[in-house]
């Protein structure tokens, strides 16, 4: 039988307050209440993996570890078929922008671009679907994890439409719909994600079941 989370802490294997913010709703009609690992003063290691699950499972066990909670960490990116799955696991460094005034920060444009350059270089009739990835990965504190990804299929467009998503969310047109993340509304991308599949699967193990 899985080893549930059941109510309580959760360590959130993230620096980043919008991601606690978005996950402590999803877990809350659970009981579970959700802690970032920024807030607890852990380090954040280096994502060294080259797969989604390898980042996510290195992230939750470094939270939990260092916490001595349990932890969730997740892992994200794009796949293009004709790019051999590329970016994937880089998805976020392809936006990575050189030093500028001493800030350093990313470009999705020119991330986007590059993906663009990259199937236009291999003609005009190059395949052009992708899929949105995500794996969410819970660790114990005695080494005990499991594993839950989703996925949204779709294809590439261009040029970027729409302003209300981030990311590759102007050039991504999910399965079935004609028009781009960033053009869709907000809750309802959130309801057809890759996210939003992930975690479907992960309450049905640790809640429902």
């Amino acid at each position: 039988m899985t080893r549930r989370i059941g109510s309580g802490k959760l360590v959130i294997a993230t620096h980043n307050a919008g991601k606690l913010k978005e996950i402590s709703p999803l877990l809350a009609p659970y009981g579970v209440e959700c802690l970032s690992a920024g807030s607890l003063g852990l380090p954040e290691p280096a994502e060294t993996g080259t797969t989604f699950i390898e980042n996510a499972l290195l992230k939750a066990r470094a939270a939990a570890e260092g916490s001595g909670i349990v932890s969730l960490a997740d892992d994200s990116g794009l796949s293009v078929a004709a790019l051999d799955g590329r970016p994937g696991v880089y998805t976020a460094d392809w936006a990575e922008r050189q030093w500028f005034e001493g800030e350093p920060g990313r470009d999705w444009y020119m991330a986007m671009g590059k993906v663009e350059g990259m199937l236009r270089e291999r003609g005009a009739g190059i395949d052009r679907s992708a899929a949105f990835h995500c794996v969410l990965a819970i660790a114990w504190p005695d080494g005990e994890h499991a594993v839950y990804e989703g996925t949204c299929a779709g294809s590439l467009t261009w040029p970027p439409r729409g302003e209300m998503g981030f990311g590759y969310d102007p050039v991504f047109v999910p399965e079935g719909r004609d028009m781009t993340f960033a053009e869709i509304d907000p809750d309802e991308k959130h309801a057809i994600s890759h996210r939003a599949d992930a975690f479907a699967k992960l309450v049905v193990e640790q809640f429902d079941s």
